[in-house]
This record gives structure tokens, C-alpha cells and sequence, in this order.
């Protein structure tokens, strides 16, 4: 279940053995917990700071006894309040105790008892605490093991926990004032007044190293005025807004997706100007390559600062050296960042892991689209260069045998087998089941390198670069021209999910080949075969297109790469099926995805079973989707704006609108859309679109974009053509 804002609410989560559990977010801190307030160690709760579990017991008793629960009253994602009722010793209650929870750099609960009864009382109120400094990814998985000596100091009324493994030192730090300690709590004398209320502050400060976390909500300031606060309220203000809508699931599942991008933002300390987006919450409040470049990108019409910030926070930790733990390589773009003291991925060599194949184009298409949105040119100029290093690294370690062709193949037995974006260890298989084996080109890898040739020619072209214009585009054209060959399967009408070791073609029917129409990397004949395949009924389930072909000797409906519908994955298709033309197609993933929303509540999950939509009247959860996700969350957003077919190139001083708006969704009017330095307004009523506050230099062409091919300088030079994927230069028509 999840509530319209505020607070995460899920029942029945299958690795908790609560009813329900209660998630809190604000940054890389967060909490979850039962949905009386109450956190065990036994089970995924606590209090998480930078990935490690300061707080692993939090349990309140009045007189000895468990409060019971009666409601969680959820306000923001960092915020929320509990109420129990402490059990009456005769026929009603009488005593309510309440619970207003704040998380973000520690965590502060506001404790209250309030006396129902007509008479004075003495009650005692016990906070049982406890600290295991556990690593998330040791607690997500039930396997928590000791990390060292955990030591309680108990000094009047503050309780300390200290943690020391090896050289690296953690802990955290509870106090509040009136309380007395002890080394597993705090104890209070609350005397509550006939009809009044007794009221205390606890507050939780972790420390890491000589860090000590000061805490963002500190008493004495109203909460409204608390930073996470202010911040949200900014986000809230300054997104846009549907101000007219026919489908109110629609407005729901859009509002939803709003809210959660904001409740997943993550901000760096030594660079709090940049925001960056989180791949999703609880288990993944972090900064990862893929998932942030396409969940940024995604998002590019609601808040185009989340792709600068992201861009700009990746490029700082871009890759310098080779190293074989962490698969560092100079220019690689990362994969995952973490803190904790167990990162299984990179085993103690640092906080960073860059074992991804695809992360490094993405992150120069992404500041192409940037550029053409028209949002701080001095910037994305400066990241320019990041840009240039990303490319030496695709042709340098990305292309590991010179054929043109991105691999990967992990450096130690630690990292991911697989490293595009199906990167379970069965994520790449053959018709008949069997496994690829590695080193593996996979094809939406090529064609997010296409997609990065052609950004890069077009940034050449507006600096008057004709020598780069031309290096640019003849490798764009090279390469597609190669793929065509390489990984069409012309026996079967589908493009090979990648080359194997043996640069086999992986000859699975599965969804990735959909990322090769959002590139424009496929060639206009075998596209039309690929949107064919992709709604076919071995693919499409009603609800979205499954990962791979229920024809497949892998295919398993419940499996997390091999059957399953993955919301963003049919974003991205949907927008490339769009930009060929196949319009019908797209509406009918796009209405499917968007069906499967409102099933969720308006919240999409981060994926679902792939059972067809007879078999059942509602989409299958998935056990373990993660909900907040970050690409899910921006799914609804992408899919309007391919809908919608807005496509802006500032430098070139255009906006290509040309709806496909499904009648069944009827007048929509969105206001406060970021684009060219303000705001604008989009009103769609059937085949009349109107586009208010651009400035008076920027024409309005109303008429979508084909893709077309790559082309050298001398034929002609880069010019828009895109239809909400990534540009390419003009030449000649697929």
C-alpha cells in the first residue's frame, strides 16, 4: 500500500515479518520500521546512515507494555507520526502515545504521552535501544554478522554506541533531556497531567570517523523551516503542474511520480548545490551510473538541475586509473557508490565500483539532451571535456579487441558477471536458455555509443568544429553501419541481444533491441520488424513488454530479467518506437504501462511479473521490486513527453511538438514546464496544441521528427531530427 504522499507505507514487504513497514527518506539517511515506530534487529529495520545500520533496536514501552498500534499519519518522505494506544487496564483506554519521527544526517522523534482521564498520572516510559552497525547490504539480505566490538557507554542521559573495525571508526550518539541511561536505553518519569500531555525529544547524531553528523532538524526551529523542508517545498513549487486533466488516475499516477523523484534526490556534502537522484529506497539511496543517468534524463521536463547535478557529481568521481578491485579505468563512468564498510562489489578498495558497460555513453547523451533543453550552457560546456574522456575510454577499454564493438567482462571474481542493465547473473541468455559467456557486446550498449558519436558531432558543429564534425559523424555511420550487420538476425527478424566470447549473436527475443529505436542506431527496414516483435504476443503482456519472449528456453514470468515488464525499459521503448513512427505501438505501451500505474496506486514499481493480462485482472507484484525507484518513478514522466512529442534544441532556437495524445485521456494542460530559461505551458485538446511563454525567438514547428541516419560533415551537417531519443545527424533517410 502506499499513501498518496509523505512517508513509504508497504504491507506484506517479504523479507520483513511485520505487517507492514514504515520507510522514511532524506538523502543517503534512512529508516524503516514497523508501523507502530518500532525497529528490531532481526528483521531489514533500523536507522541507516551512509549504508550502515546505526540504529538496529528501537522499542517504546509505557509501564513495561507495547503501545498498540492504531494509525501511521504520513506528512514527507522524512517525516511521519505514529499513534498507539498504551492497553487499558479496565474497559477503555486512556493513555495515547504518539510519535512524530524525523530522518536526514541522524534522526530526531518527538515522544509523546497524552493523559485522556480526567486524572493525573505517573507513568514510566522505556526506549529499548540497540546498535549493531550492520552493513546494509548484510541486513537487506538477512546474513548480519559481527563487524567488530560494539561498546554501550551510558552517561546521564545520553547512551552512546562505539564501533571499531580495524582502523575505521563508527558511532551514534542518543540523548534526550530528562532521561536516564543505560546501556540498552533511556528511562524517563513521565508525569502526565488529568487531560494534558508530557512531552520529550529524543535525537540521534552517527559519527563517522571524526565526522559527527549534526542532525538537519534541531529543536527549537519549526519544522517547516527544517532544510528537507524548505527543500521540498522548492521542488513542490517550481515542478510543473497539471492544471487541467479529463483521467484522474492519470493526474494521480503523474502527482506520484512527482513526489517520489523529490523524496529520491540526494545532495554531496562538499557540493550541496548539485542534486543528484538516488536509484531508489530504501536499499538504494545512493548515487549509480545507469540508473541515475537514465532516471535524470527521463525527468529532463520536470527539473532539468537533476541531470546537471547528477552529471556533474559522476564526473568527479570519473575514472583515472586502472584499477582491477573497483574496475576503475581512466574515463569509465561509475556504476555504484557506497559507503558502508562491506561493499561487496569493490571488497574493501574503496567506496566506488565502476563494472558497467553502459553508464559511460549514457553519461554523454545525457549531456547532449541537457544542452538542448537550453539550461546553464556554461556548464554543460564545462562538463564537455568529461565528455571527451568518456569516449577515449569506450575506444580505448570499452572496445577491449578493437571490432568496434563496446564489451565487458568484470576484472576479479567480485564483480557483476553481467554489466549492462539486465545485470543478474542470468540476464544474458540464448533462445535455447543456455548462458553467454563473456566478454559480451551488447546492443543497447552499441547503441547508446552511436547515440554518444552523434551527441558529440552536434557539440562539435555548434563550436565550428568542422575536422570533429566529420571524425564524429564517420563514426557514427561506422558503427551503425557495422551493427546492422553484425546483429541483425535476419532469419529471425530481431536484433541479437549481444556477441558473445565468440561474437556468436545472443539470439534471445528480448526487450533490449527496444533501446536501439530510442538511439536511432537500427535501420528503418528492421525497425518496422522490431516494433512487430515487440508487440507481439510472445512479448507484450497487455500491461508492457517483457524482458524476454515467453518462446525462450529462460523464460520465467517471476524471473527478475528473463519474463518480468520493467516500467522504465518500456519508457525508453515506447519513446523509440515514437521516433520511427510507429505510433500506434507506442500509445499501446505507453496506455499499458500507464494501466499498470493506477493497479499500484499511481506508484510503479520498480518492476512486475510478466503473466499476460487475461491471466489476471491486475499486474502480479514482483516480491522484492524496490518502490520508490527512481527510472519507475520517472516512467510516467517520460511517457507523457512521448506522447506528447516535445522535443526542444534551443541552440537551434526550436520546439518540435506533435502530439499523439490518446483521446481516452481527453484535454490536458500542463504549466510550469522548464525550458529555455523559464517556464512555459503545454494545452492539448485532440489535435489543437498550444505552447505558451517561449521566448519570441524560438519557433514552434509543429510536426514530430523521423530518425535519420549518420552522415560525414561533407554530405550534410548535424542538424535536429530528434523524436524524443537522442539526436543524430542529418544524412541520408534510413
Amino acid at each position: 500500500m502506499t499513501d498518496e504522499v509523505g512517508a513509504i507505507v508497504e504491507e506484506s514487504e517479504p523479507a520483513v515479518l511485520t505487517p507492514a513497514t514504515v520507510t522514511l527518506v532524506e538523502g543517503p539517511t534512512f529508516c524503516v520500521s514497523n508501523a507502530s515506530g518500532d525497529m528490531a534487529a532481526d528483521v531489514p529495520q533500523g536507522l541507516f546512515f551512509r549504508d550502515m545500520r546505526v540504529i538496529s533496536d528501537w522499542r517504546v514501552r509505557v509501564d513495561g507494555v507495547r503501545p498498540h498500534h492504531l494509525t501511521v499519519m504520513s506528512h514527507d518522505p522524512y517525516r511521519t507520526t505514529f499513534l498507539a494506544r498504551v492497553p487499558p487496564h479496565g474497559s477503555q483506554s486512556e493513555l495515547l502515545v504518539e510519535r512524530t519521527r524525523y530522518v536526514g544526517e541522524g534522526m530526531r522523534e518527538d515522544l509523546k504521552v497524552r493523559n485522556l482521564s480526567p486524572r493525573a498520572m505517573t507513568v514510566a516510559v522505556s526506549l529499548d535501544i540497540g546498535s549493531d552497525f550492520a552493513d546494509l547490504f548484510a541486513v537487506k539480505e538477512s546474513r548480519v554478522r559481527p563487524q567488530g566490538e560494539v561498546t554501550a557507554s551510558p552517561d546521564g542521559s545520553i547512551l552512546e554506541f562505539d564501533l571499531r573495525s580495524g582502523a575505521a571508526w563508527r558511532g551514534v550518539r542518543v540523548e534526550s533531556e530528562g532521561a536516564r541511561a543505560r546501556p540498552d536505553g533511556l528511562d524517563f518519569r513521565a508525569e502526565v497531567p488529568a487531560r494534558g500531555q508530557w512531552c520529550t525529544t529524543l535525537l540521534v547524531r552517527p559519527s563517522v570517523g571524526q565526522e559527527h553528523a549534526i542532525g538537519v532538524f534541531p529543536v527549537g526551529v519549526e519544522p517547516a523551516e527544517f532544510a528537507p523542508a524548505r527543500r521540498l517545498r522548492a521542488w513542490r513549487e517550481n515542478t510543473p503542474r497539471i492544471t487541467e486533466i479529463e483521467d484522474p488516475e492519470l493526474h494521480r499516477t503523474v502527482r506520484r511520480s512527482l513526489e517520489d523523484l523529490g523524496a529520491l534526490r540526494i545532495f554531496d556534502p562538499a557540493h550541496p548545490e548539485d542534486t543528484a537522484v538516488a536509484a531508489g529506497a530504501p536499499w538504494f539511496m545512493a548515487l549509480f551510473g545507469r540508473d541515475s543517468l537514465l532516471s535524470s534524463y527521463m525527468a529532463l521536463s520536470l527539473d532539468q538541475n537533476l541531470a546537471l547535478g547528477t552529471l556533474q557529481t559522476l564526473a568527479r568521481a570519473q575514472g583515472r586509473k586502472v584499477d582491477p578491485a573497483t574496475e576503475e579505468q581512466p574515463g569509465r563512468i561509475l556504476h555504484e557508490t557506497r559507503f558502508g564498510l562491506d561493499f561487496p562489489l569493490a571488497r574493501g578498495s574503496g567506496s566506488v565500483y565502476y563494472g558497467t558497460a553502459d553508464a559511460t555513453p549514457l553519461f554523454v547523451i545525457v549531456l547532449g539532451e541537457l544542452s538542448r533543453w537550453g539550461i546553464a550552457p556554461e556548464a554543460v560546456e564545462a562538463l564537455l571535456p568529461h565528455a571527451d574522456r568518456a569516449l577515449e575510454w569506450v575506444e580505448k577499454y570499452g572496445d577491449r579487441d578493437g571490432d568496434g564493438f563496446v564489451e565487458y567482462q568484470r576484472m576479479t571474481g567480485n564483480g557483476l558477471l553481467n554489466q549492462g542493465w539486465k545485470d543478474s547473473y542470468d540476464g544474458v541468455n540464448f533462445a535455447d536458455g543456455s548462458l553467454a559467456e563473456t566478454p559480451i557486446a551488447l546492443c543497447e550498449v552499441q547503441s547508446y555509443v552511436y547515440a554518444a558519436y552523434v551527441v558529440r558531432s552536434h557539440f562539435a558543429h555548434e563550436a565550428g568544429d568542422l575536422k570533429a564534425v566529420e571524425h564524429w559523424c564517420s563514426r557514427a555511420a561506422a558503427l551503425k553501419e557495422a551493427f546492422n550487420e553484425k546483429f541483425w538476425l535476419p532469419d529471425r527478424g530481431w536484433y541479437a541481444v549481444g556477441l558473445d566470447r565468440d561474437k556468436r549473436p545472443i539470439d534471445a527475443l528480448a526487450s533490449n533491441m527496444g533501446h536501439c529505436l530510442w538511439t536511432g542506431i537500427a535501420d528503418r527496414d528492421k525497425a518496422e520488424q522490431v516494433a512487430e516483435r515487440l508487440l507481439s504476443p510472445e512479448m507484450f503482456t497487455g500491461w508492457g513488454v517483457r524482458t524476454l519472449a515467453t518462446t525462450m528456453g529462460a523464460y520465467n514470468p517471476m524471473s527478475y530479467h528473463n519474463g518480468s515488464v520493467w516500467p522504465h525499459d518500456n519508457a525508453i521503448l515506447a519513446t523509440g518506437l515514437m521516433r520511427y513512427g510507429f505510433v500506434d505501438q507506442a500509445q499501446r505501451v505507453a496506455t499499458g504501462i500507464l494501466d499498470a500505474a493506477e493497479t499500484f496506486g499511481g506508484r510503479l514499481p520498480e518492476l512486475f511479473c510478466g503473466f499476460d493480462r487475461g491471466d489476471y485482472d491486475a499486474p502480479v507484484p514482483y516480491p522484492t521490486s524496490c518502490s520508490p525507484q527512481a527510472w519507475a518513478a520517472a516512467t510516467p514522466v517520460q511517457l507523457l513527453r512521448a506522447l506528447l512529442r516535445i522535443d526542444p534544441w534551443m541552440s537551434h532556437g526550436q520546439v518540435w511538438v506533435a502530439p499523439a495524445w490518446p483521446a481516452r485521456y481527453g484535454q490536458l494542460s500542463i504549466h510550469n514546464i522548464p525550458l529555455a530559461g523559464g517556464r512555459v505551458e503545454v494545452d492539448v485538446d485532440g489535435a489543437s496544441t498550444r505552447i505558451t511563454g517561449l521566448p519570441d525567438d524560438v519557433e514552434i514547428v509543429h510536426q514530430p521528427r523521423r530518425p535519420l541516419s549518420a552522415a560525414p560533415h561533407h554530405e550534410q551537417h548535424p542538424s535536429p531530427d530528434m523524436s524524443s531519443g537522442p539526436g543524430s545527424p542529418r544524412g541520408r533517410t534510413p
